[in-house]
């Protein structure tokens, strides 16, 4: 098969390799997947890099954990009837050497999700990092229905399948965005309310709107201080990412309005978790109330423009590699 690989970590032109290689083959409980669509994200990105002290556990990596395509083989114990099926799959590259880029990647069988045939492989192939933060982001507490919820970062890949993860399960979201021209972007991608930050007075137009319960956070340093003072009582901040690797907390401020801070990393939800997320995603993406608009299409001998395009386009949408 055709794939791309990394032996080294570092700048994507210098590290990125495209050839041939064997085809892998499904082992005990796993299915291969001929794919149609590899998914980037900001993860696969600092996997490659070294960014956040990650290491290479592999000496040969093929990138990404996400993507989509067609079930062509099983291992042992999984349901042959499963060949032919289309899915996308999630944690592909979660500590495994070989992912999505590639003519064929395998996974055990409950990370390859039923994809109903009304819903492109793009959409499918874009779901598994930030989707299953999302959700994890929004239901790792418990229901939210009733709740009001800040999603910050709201039109980002995190971002936007927290919104409507949110929405659809019944709370009032308010999304923050970067400038005013993304407002109605993050309107119609299912906030009730967006709020610009660049206008100023972030903090008295959320209050003006309701007390917050929770907050999906995308840049924890930066915004802590301020969802301390927009969370009631008991809220919690959910994180998933932060500006500053090492920022100062303010401990007792939110000890003494009992806030929990939730911190996430996707590679080690609970199986249940990443099942439940899985299933609410699938049916989102099928209702029309997620949807991420692609910002480049490359192949997979343009991988590592593809890597350098991701760093770049941030809210203006995804990159996918179609193979």
């Amino acid at each position: 098969m055709r794939a791309a690989w990394y032996e080294k970590q570092g700048p994507a032109e210098e590290v990125l390799t495209v050839g041939e290689m064997p085809d892998p083959e499904p082992g005990p409980g796993e299915v291969r997947v001929k794919v149609a669509v590899s998914g980037i994200h900001v993860g696969d990105l600092g996997k490659r890099r070294g960014w956040w002290g990650s290491t290479m556990a592999f000496p040969r990596v093929i990138p990404h954990g996400d993507g989509a395509g067609v079930i062509d083989a099983v291992g042992e114990g999984v349901d042959a009837a499963r060949i032919g099926e289309r899915v996308w799959v999630y944690l592909a590259q979660s500590y495994r050497p070989f992912g999505t880029a590639a003519d064929y990647t395998v996974v055990p069988s409950g990370r390859a999700v039923p994809l109903p045939e009304q819903v492109p492989f793009e959409q499918g192939a874009l779901l598994g990092i930030p989707g299953i933060t999302a959700h994890r982001a929004i239901m790792g507490d418990g229901p939210v229905e009733g709740q009001t919820i800040v999603v910050t970062g709201a039109l980002g890949a995190v971002g936007r399948a927290a919104v409507a993860v949110a929405r659809r399960a019944g709370a009032t979201v308010i999304a923050t965005v970067r400038q005013a021209a993304q407002v109605a972007a993050a309107l119609e991608a299912g906030a009730h309310h967006a709020i610009d930050v660049s206008a100023g007075d972030v903090q008295e137009r959320i209050q003006a709107i309701g007390p917050v319960d929770r907050v999906a956070e995308l840049a924890f340093g930066a915004n802590i201080a301020l969802d301390l003072e927009i969370l009631r009582y008991g809220g919690t901040i959910a994180t998933y990412a932060t500006d500053d690797a090492n920022p100062a907390v303010p401990y007792w401020p939110l000890g003494f309005k009992n806030i929990t801070v939730r911190f996430l990393s996707n590679d080690d939800f609970p199986e249940a978790a990443n099942q439940a997320a899985a299933e609410e995603l699938t049916a989102a993406l099928v209702d029309g109330d997620l949807l991420y608009p692609i910002a480049a299409r490359f192949p997979l001998d343009g991988i590592a423009e593809a890597h350098d395009t991701t760093e770049r386009v941030s809210a203006a949408g995804r990159v996918v590699i179609t193979l």
